[in-house]
């Protein structure tokens, strides 16, 4: 397979831009490809809020410079470094992840917890991401795409769909239980609503204004509450789950006022599941009443290998159906300047 040696990829070299959009990008030729790495021409590549995070270079670990950032990569792998021990083979169809790579051997990779290994390294963040035509993958942690399932679709599933589905698993619910998802119409959120309506969980979706409300009732929330109507919201949701509160909450919303009331509206024994990242957010929590009710509070990172299969799974079932705009990679540096200002319902989806 013809492997060209440059490429588009969008580049920054200093934290908030401006983003380059370079056509003579190198890319990694097969002879260059380590043991365990294979390159991978990305065809969709989703638009994340860590992506933001990352030009911005506001969170507490700062990451790589310059940087080809992107982490929802979609595509097929046209070359494997010799020496590799895999299962895929070229023409596969994968995903690069956030999580790139981690050790496999220490104790929290052994429990299935890899995101947390201490070695693990991260696409567009410690290594160059899916905003390119051509990625550098590791193939122990590239996730196969059931056949049928659009790239398109795909892509956003490998972040946004692994991430809340994680949570979800996470949210120490049952079929039945009433389970609250904060920014439900958001990125994240539209397709938490989704996983947990296919768990036949009841969500209550929050978010606000009417074409959000139609959207998350459209994708199986039974109740809809708009943050921004008169009333406390600890009333709101209490009156809709028979006085008690949901079992759990599911914070995927990027606003820091979302945690404010959370722990105040959950029934005994409830759980608040932290996805979000808002910055400079702290979730305060009145330590008797969390002790008195039997509260959990649970950071939920991104999925490991299992739950990335899990997760495309339910997308190749027709279980979950990302809300994406798709747009050329060149639109990188526009996404960006609508999604800090808030304007971008569901995913943006480039194409390499």
């Amino acid at each position: 397979m013809s492997i060209p040696k440059t490429q588009t990829a969008c580049v920054f070299t200093k934290h908030n831009g401006p983003i380059e959009v370079r056509k003579d990008h190198p890319v990694v030729q097969q002879k260059d490809l380590k043991p365990g790495e294979a390159l991978v021409k990305i065809a969709f590549t989703g638009v994340c809020h860590t992506d933001l995070h990352a030009l911005k270079g506001d969170w507490p670990a700062a990451p790589k410079l310059p940087l080809v950032g992107g982490h929802e990569g979609a595509g097929h792998i046209v070359a494997i470094g010799d020496s590799t021990t895999t299962y895929l083979k070229v023409g596969d169809a994968v995903g690069v992840k956030w999580l790139a790579d981690s050790c496999l051997d220490c104790e929290v990779c052994r429990e299935g917890q890899e995101a947390t290994c201490g070695k693990a390294t991260n696409h567009g963040y410690s290594v160059d991401g899916s905003f390119q035509q051509y990625c550098v993958g590791f193939t122990r942690h590239l996730t196969p795409i059931p056949d049928g399932l659009d790239l398109r679709q795909a892509a956003p599933v490998l972040c946004a769909g692994v991430t809340v589905w994680k949570a979800i698993k996470q949210s120490n619910t049952k079929p039945g239980d009433y389970i609250l998802i904060a920014g439900a119409g958001g990125g994240l959120g539209h397709l938490a609503v989704q996983y947990a309506a296919a768990m036949s969980l009841r969500v209550i979706a929050v978010d606000t204004g009417a074409d959000k409300k139609a959207l998350c009732a459209s994708y199986g929330a039974e109740i809809f509450i708009d943050f921004k109507s008169p009333g406390s919201m600890i009333d709101k949701v209490k009156a809709v789950t028979g006085g008690l509160g949901p079992h759990a909450a599911i914070m995927a919303a990027s606003s820091g006022a979302a945690y404010d009331e959370a722990l105040e509206y959950l029934r005994p024994h409830g759980t608040l599941v932290a996805v979000g990242l808002p910055p400079d957010t702290y979730i305060k929590a009145n330590v008797f009443w969390t002790v008195f009710k039997a509260l959990r509070i649970v950071g939920s990172y991104v999925g490991n290998r299992q739950d990335a299969i899990e997760a495309l799974d339910f997308a190749a079932r027709g279980k979950v159906t990302a809300q994406i705009s798709v747009e050329p990679l060149a639109n990188l540096e526009s996404v960006y300047h609508r999604m800090e200002n808030g304007g971008i319902g569901g995913r943006i989806v480039l194409e390499c």
